[in-house]
């Protein structure tokens, strides 16, 4: 029952803001992809030999590690002014401390999802099975608190088997997935997300140059989910404008919900590779010395090679 009324009400949204204020000038939002987790989910072709189904020219928008007092209004503006939905995979801490801007996500149809407590600094990969698990679930708990408003006065859960999520999707910071997590979320029926398609954002650039670089790689794909960044200036400048290209060129915007069942999925290309475990492997000196430096939270700026 959660699903389908968190797919009523996205639909309800989505049907409201198509009248005069989102004209056939707009962007919008084209459908709706219900997105069923049970039993576990791995979807996105940069980690992943499968993903969401999308025709040609169809775009999933994915956003990272906010909220951003400064930066996540102005992208929630560009996105409401281009009638457009997203989905953000919210660090625990920053949703905990901006509950308000949260709940603003959810109420203006964005799905929320999960991102860990802390972003952990080198990965995930560099803590015990039972420290990675505590910073998910605390992560998660913010989340419910701040975005969906979730009661836990009667005492917070001490296990993901005992949380109910309104959106159960994860996404693993760097995309450092582990043995471990990967079958306890499949076991609580919590999908994984990777990506098809990065903007390179970590990286810090000028917004024209961001905006050159993701159409460059959209073109050539022709298809896909994009991951961006919402605490990232230069992604803030330069969204207006992208959404604007989208619409120039004939893309047209798939929002993720949750659903029941699993998927849908489907399968990744032949000759798939997976790019997140070549670039981890290339920074894996780097990132075993940071974890055994216990360095501050700080990320580590991995730019791809410029064939992604």
């Amino acid at each position: 029952m959660r699903f389908a009324a968190i797919v009523f009400l996205i639909a309800a949204g989505l049907s409201g803001a198509s009248g005069a204020e989102c004209g056939p000038d707009k962007l919008g939002t084209s459908r709706i992809v219900s997105v069923g987790t049970q039993g576990g989910l791995l979807v996105g072709l940069k980690t992943y030999p499968r993903t969401i189904p999308l025709a040609d020219h169809e775009v999933i928008l994915t956003f990272d590690d906010g909220p951003d007092a400064t930066t996540t209004p102005q992208i929630l503006k560009a996105l409401a002014d281009e009638c457009v939905r997203a989905t953000f995979f919210e660090i625990g801490r920053n949703a905990e401390a901006l509950p308000l801007l949260a709940r603003r996500e959810t109420s203006e149809g964005h799905t929320v999802a999960h991102h860990t407590y802390t972003h952990p600094q080198p990965t995930l990969r560099y803590m015990s099975g039972a420290s990675a698990r505590a910073d998910v679930l605390k992560g998660m708990i913010a989340v419910e608190k701040a975005a969906y408003g979730q009661d836990f006065s009667a005492g917070e859960p001490t296990d993901l088997s005992q949380l109910k999520l309104h959106a159960p999707f994860f996404r693993f910071p760097g995309f450092a997935d582990t043995a471990d997590l990967r079958d306890w979320f499949a076991q609580n029926n919590v999908g994984i997300f990777g990506v098809d398609l990065w903007a390179s954002d970590w990286v810090e650039m000028t917004p024209g140059e961001e905006l050159t670089l993701i159409l460059g790689r959209l073109e050539k794909a022709g298809r896909g989910m994009l991951l961006f960044h919402d605490n990232r200036q230069w992604t803030a400048d330069m969204m207006p404008t992208f959404l604007r290209e989208l619409k120039k060129r004939g893309y047209r915007i798939v929002h993720m919900v949750p659903g029941p069942g699993n998927g849908p999925t489907m399968d990744a290309p032949p000759g798939w590779r997976s790019e997140t475990e070549r670039i981890i492997g290339a920074l894996k000196p780097r990132l075993e010395n940071a974890g055994a430096a216990r360095t501050p939270p700080r990320p580590i700026p991995v730019k791809p090679a410029p064939s992604e």
